[in-house]
């Protein structure tokens, strides 16, 4: 019994010391500040979660460039328009949870014979109650790992096809620190032994980067004009937090506007990596975090395990 107690606690008085390290680097750090992006006219770009928070400060500052966006969200879409009058947005449903969903997105999106030159996979959950998705994967996994392989497996051509020698396509993945204390159980990609959701939510997080880096090491070693990148914004005051264990949310919620990033500040690095003619054809796409590639854990290096994850994922989804 002392034992299940202390595997469940583990995950998060590690997820909570870690966030309060970050915190502490965030507060004597000063905020990277996006410099001006170029235009960005005649692109597409899908931003998953582009409604509200990191999502949606990404899409507005794209439409203000020029290009086009899928994202979600009707009130968004009306907001960005409004400031930006000549920008071409709009909403288009994607369920993460529902692979079908995603399928459907991606089906409708080619019907309409649009190229991509961007994809944000940003979209997420984090400690959510133990629940599945609709084709039976937990949560995390299901959302913050799986439906993205699955949404960047379907338009990787084309990504591919509208990239150029010095215009390339990028995959932005938004990651988080918390991968730091992940592990990926390829046995248990579920999470159904001892289940914890500040775990899962770990573990989602890693699996994201180990996807971001295989993909970008596949794509240069087959010579396509795409990068693949894996971001981490920070603590960034949004509605990610809203399962945090209560006593801390409360305390969260008043704290969250004086000592975390705004949305904007968060989007930052995200827009950096998407966008930044620095960037072009960078050979090894990696992890960035305050504008910065940063070293992340040895996991996130292996080979074996960063393939074994691919492929165990394409068997899930059915793919070849």
């Amino acid at each position: 019994m002392l034992s299940a107690v202390w595997i469940y606690l583990l995950p998060v008085l590690k997820l909570y010391l870690l966030g309060l390290k970050v915190l502490l680097a965030q507060l004597f750090s000063r905020p990277f500040r996006l410099p001006v992006m170029p235009r960005q006219d005649g692109k597409v770009a899908i931003v998953t979660g582009g409604g509200r928070g990191i999502g949606f400060e990404v899409a507005r500052h794209m439409a203000g460039l020029g290009g086009k966006n899928e994202q979600e969200g009707l009130a968004a879409v009306r907001r960005i328009c409004e400031e930006h009058k000549e920008a071409k947005v709009e909403f288009k449903k994607l369920d993460l949870a529902s692979l079908q969903c995603v399928r459907q997105f991606v089906q409708n999106f080619k019907e309409r014979g649009l190229p991509l030159n961007i994809l944000i996979n940003n979209a997420g959950v984090m400690l959510i109650p133990e629940s599945r998705t609709e084709d039976g994967f937990e949560q995390h996994f299901g959302v913050n790992y799986l439906g993205h392989f699955l949404l960047t497996w379907l338009l990787l051509d084309k990504l591919k096809a509208s990239g150029k020698c010095h215009n390339f396509s990028r995959v932005v993945n938004v990651s988080s620190s918390a991968h730091r204390i992940g592990n990926i159980r390829l046995n248990d990609l579920n999470s159904c032994q001892c289940y914890s959701a500040h775990a899962a939510y770990c573990h989602s997080k890693l699996a994201q980067l180990l996807f971001s880096s295989h993909l970008h090491q596949d794509l240069q070693s087959g010579g396509f004009p795409v990068s693949s990148f894996a971001v981490d914004p920070g603590m960034v005051d949004t509605a990610l937090y809203h399962h945090l264990w209560t006593p801390l949310r409360l305390a969260q919620s008043p704290m969250a506007h004086l000592l975390f990033k705004t949305p904007a500040e968060g989007a930052a690095t995200v827009l950096y990596a998407a966008l930044s003619p620095a960037l072009e054809g960078e050979c090894e796409g990696g992890y960035w975090a305050n504008g910065c590639k940063e070293m992340t854990t040895p996991p996130t290096f292996d080979p074996q395990l960063q393939l074994s994850l691919w492929e165990t994922s394409l068997q899930l989804l059915g793919l070849q």
